[in-house]
């Protein structure tokens, strides 16, 4: 069982930045594909970004390339979703997924762990 919680939203004008983190439990966190995603209302949830367990690869969506950076700290258990150059685009609630494969994963439905999700909105 992994429990994964997020934190590090909030408001914040067009072309700002945010960080958020997710908190994973488990003891074999490093070798965990962990992910981002958001749900805007009325749409569908949308893979962001995702990184790999042992060598970690990175993968982000194009709408976000360039823009916003996925890293992880294993002695910590954390992984983060750096945004900068924000747009009200980027509104909507954050979730970070994890999966036990430790490939990259970037489809929602691959990952079997969520987090309760976070609140991004991006103020024109």
């Amino acid at each position: 069982q992994v429990q994964l919680v997020e934190s590090g939203g909030g408001l914040v004008q067009a072309g700002g930045s945010l960080r958020l983190s997710c908190a994973a439990s488990g003891r074999t966190f490093s070798s965990y594909t962990m992910g981002w995603f958001r749900q805007a209302p009325g749409k569908e949830r949308e893979f962001v970004a995702a990184t790999s367990g042992i060598g970690s690869s990175t993968y982000y969506a194009d709408s976000v390339k360039g823009r916003f950076t996925i890293s992880r700290d294993n002695a910590k258990n954390t992984v983060y979703l750096q945004m900068s150059s924000l747009k009200p685009e980027d509104t909507g609630v954050y979730y970070c997924a994890a999966d036990l494969d430790g490939s990259i994963r970037l489809h929602a439905r691959l990952y079997g762990y969520w987090g309760q999700g976070t609140q991004v909105t991006v103020s024109s």
